[in-house]
């Protein structure tokens, strides 16, 4: 095929890019043969496009949905096109994004553990319905690249000696001293297996059913490079990196954030961005808020990052009444670059994290919440520390039981409590994500954890879509109130200038029960003042403690209501939100 000249230039461009990032992670490899590897296999040495640096993907409209493939059953489709005719019922023109979680063969941690990257889990639906769900919505797939499943076809030619796969694993002796290694989990980080005619301990940092791939073989980063190709054909235009902090191993080390796992993110965001300009990389690292903050990069490395910490302080917030861990954490908040934004989400499959609160909650704060949310029907996921003992690693709870009521205990304000949660997630700087049971008010499902026997289940419930239809149709239910209040807000916050990802955002200091910030618009033209009364009792607040402009006219989105008297004040009821705005 003929190249452009513009095609020669972005070649060239790409190449050193590769070769750059690759004397970083290879320094003993050729590394002009293993970047025209790379090439080829990315097809850019075909098709290359040049990004434009520091441009803005996204805009206010965008809202992503995160669900499993199989959360909406009907007995007349597979679980993809139940899930597919669900999202445009209900959120076309709404929602724009989805993030389905891992939609591929596995062997157990609900998909987290594939069998097979390049085959559709049969069960769910198969590569067209994936290509539909893509062409109505922007779609997000986990790029599971840490660790594989013990059952894929690599980990038994590896136990067999035969390739592919034989070398594709990270071994270690088990002599060696691992007491710095940080661990997710409370599982023994080495398992035993045979490996052709001898015995090797393969490194297993999620458990022993998910093998940690060995990147420093230059073939592993090769084959991931290959199935991120293959994703892009299939429509996927978000990349999620899943558990990448724990990619790069180093005997000696703590084996989580080194080097060159950055420098790896740099280069797949180099080569899929030089593949289509228009993908997104968001890097799912559940660790304490500086150690996540630093795979921004320079905006060379994720788009987007989770906003971990925001699930456990507005959580702690809402249920203590009291903002100042929160405010302080926002205040804290580096504003992203262009080019780059948060993931805000308050809920999601996993449970509420604990060490993205390291350093920001006090250990007594992390009990009291700890004990709340045990109160409330949730469980308490560990960790295993250095020294032997365990730590609360997160909370598996669904959302709206988890604001079923305060410290004191339960009470009245259950869904208020619970709007508000996510009144505050869609107004912050970032792209805001929801939960589809979030969505929906979806409960805790008890039954769900004990038939699969680990905490997580509590929150993956399946509906059967006839029967969550007829809930959503039924103004009794809280399903309908949730879902009716949450798809107002969704349609405000679209129409607003002020709510674009990078728009300015400064934290106000209205009290510990009243927790607000400003946006501003990206042209200065909207103001939005987002007041949030996070506290059980009502608040009363004087516009001049906001500072409104006089010689604007001022209206809250959420209620319609037009505030005349800038001398005057106003009084938020428990868990009310105010979006007061200059440009309606």
């Amino acid at each position: 095929m003929t190249q452009t000249p513009l095609q020669e230039c972005s070649r060239e461009i790409i190449e050193k890019k590769l070769h750059d990032h690759l004397a970083v992670i290879y320094p003993d490899k050729d590394g002009d043969k293993l970047a025209q590897k790379l090439m080829h296999v990315m097809r850019l040495d075909e098709d290359c496009q040049s990004p434009l640096p520091h441009k803005n993907l996204w805009d206010e409209t965008d809202v992503v949905v995160i669900t499993y493939g199989n959360t909406i059953l009907s007995e007349k489709q597979h679980p993809l096109k139940a899930l597919h005719h669900f999202l445009k019922t209900h959120f076309t023109m709404l929602i724009n994004s989805v993030h389905i979680l891992p939609f591929f063969p596995y062997s157990s941690d609900d998909g987290f553990a594939v069998v097979d990257y390049k085959q559709v889990n049969p069960k769910l639906g198969d590569w067209s319905d994936v290509l539909r769900i893509s062409t109505d919505f922007h779609l997000m797939a986990d790029l599971v690249i840490n660790h594989c499943s013990a059952q894929h076809e690599w980990f038994i030619n590896f136990q067999q000696g035969k390739s592919p796969g034989n070398d594709y694993f990270f071994t270690v002796d088990p002599n060696e001293n691992l007491s710095g290694v940080v661990r997710p989990r409370t599982t023994p980080l080495l398992r035993a297996v045979s490996n052709g005619s001898s015995s090797k301990c393969v490194w297993c940092t999620f458990g022993h059913d998910q093998i940690d791939l060995d990147f420093r073989n230059p073939q592993v980063l090769l084959e991931m490079v290959d199935i991120i190709r293959l994703y892009l054909d299939m429509g996927v235009r978000i990349f999620r990196l899943d558990a990448v902090a724990f990619l790069w191993k180093k005997i000696g080390t703590s084996c989580i954030n080194l080097e060159e796992t950055h420098e790896i993110v740099r280069l797949l965001r180099s080569l899929i961005e030089y593949a289509d300009p228009n993908a997104v990389i968001i890097t799912e690292t559940n660790i304490p808020n500086r150690e996540n903050l630093s795979y921004f990069g320079n905006a060379n490395e994720a788009h987007w990052i989770y906003n971990f910490s925001l699930p456990p302080l507005l959580v702690n917030s809402l249920v203590s009444g009291n903002c100042r861990y929160l405010k302080n954490w926002l205040m804290s908040m580096p504003p992203a670059q262009n080019g780059t934004t948060y993931f805000n989400f308050i809920a999601s499959h996993d449970g509420i994290g604990l060490r993205p609160v390291e350093g920001l909650l006090t250990d007594d704060e992390q009990e009291t919440l700890i004990q709340t949310m045990e109160n409330f029907g949730g469980q308490i996921s560990w960790r295993a520390l250095d020294d032997g003992n365990k730590k609360p690693y997160e909370i598996n709870i669904s959302l709206f039981d988890a604001l079923k009521g305060t410290t004191a205990g339960e009470d009245e304000w259950q869904i208020d409590r619970f709007i508000c949660a996510h009144a505050i997630m869609l107004a912050l700087e970032g792209v805001p994500a929801f939960y589809l049971h979030s969505l929906v008010g979806t409960t805790n499902d008890y039954q769900r954890m004990l038939e699969h026997g680990h905490n997580r289940a509590i929150n993956r419930r399946q509906w059967q879509e006839s029967e969550l239809n007829q809930k959503l149709k039924d103004p009794t239910t809280h399903h309908h109130k949730v879902f009716y209040q949450l798809r107002h807000l969704i349609k405000l916050r679209r129409e607003q200038p002020a709510f674009h990802p990078n728009a300015t955002q400064f934290t106000l200091h209205l009290g510990e029960q009243i927790f607000a910030f400003w946006r501003q618009s990206i042209n200065r033209r909207q103001s939005i003042f987002c007041l949030n009364n996070i506290s059980d009792a009502p608040q009363t607040v004087p516009f001049s403690s906001i500072n409104l402009i006089g010689t604007d006219r001022w209206k809250d989105l959420v209620s319609d209501q037009i505030f005349e008297d800038m001398l005057g004040s106003v009084t938020l009821q428990p868990y009310q939100t105010l979006w007061i705005t200059n440009r309606w």
